[in-house]
């Protein structure tokens, strides 16, 4: 395994990380000055007069819950790409059909980033499309899955680095 597989076999390693992360966590769109939280997965929110949270699984939007598909799809993809990244140590053919993978995880970790502001509607939040309300912010959440999106496109300069012929 040469040091690019391994470096770009670490990177996608990283952003899958960061893309569980961020999907595991309700911190998706926070309302300023309460300490309710918005996520794909669950929500939680602050009643009047409590110091504890209810949380709960919503009831997704259509535009959240392609957003969490092509998410789970993203990371299905980033996983294969570092199997076969690590594979490639034995039959190097294979890092032709990672580099197509990891190219499958960043455009669809890209279609995530674009139709997740599509939601901002719902009721809770009270928004438009693409435009969050004064009284809400994006999340460490979304900045994670961002950090997902970035590390997944340097990945996919490493692999395609690696796929370069050698003379």
């Amino acid at each position: 395994m040469d040091k690019f597989s391994l470096i770009s076999a670490g990177l996608f390693s990283t952003a899958g990380i960061c893309a569980i992360i961020a999907i595991s966590s309700s911190e998706w769109i926070v309302e300023v000055g309460n300490n309710s939280k918005y996520g794909l997965m669950w929500s939680c929110l602050t009643l009047v007069n409590r110091t504890h949270q209810i949380c709960y699984t919503p009831v997704l939007s259509v535009e959240w819950l392609i957003t969490l598909i092509l998410i789970f799809l993203g990371i299905i993809c980033i996983t294969t790409v570092v199997i076969l990244l690590f594979a490639s140590r034995w039959d190097r053919n294979v890092i032709f059909y990672a580099r197509w993978i990891g190219f499958t995880a960043m455009v669809v970790f890209c279609l995530a980033a674009v139709i997740f502001p599509l939601g901002f509607y719902i009721e809770e939040i009270n928004g438009a499309q693409f435009q969050l309300p004064n009284s809400h912010q994006v999340g460490i959440s979304y900045i994670f899955f961002i950090l997902a999106l970035w590390i997944t496109v340097i990945s996919e300069l490493f692999a395609g680095k690696i796929c370069l012929p050698h003379f």
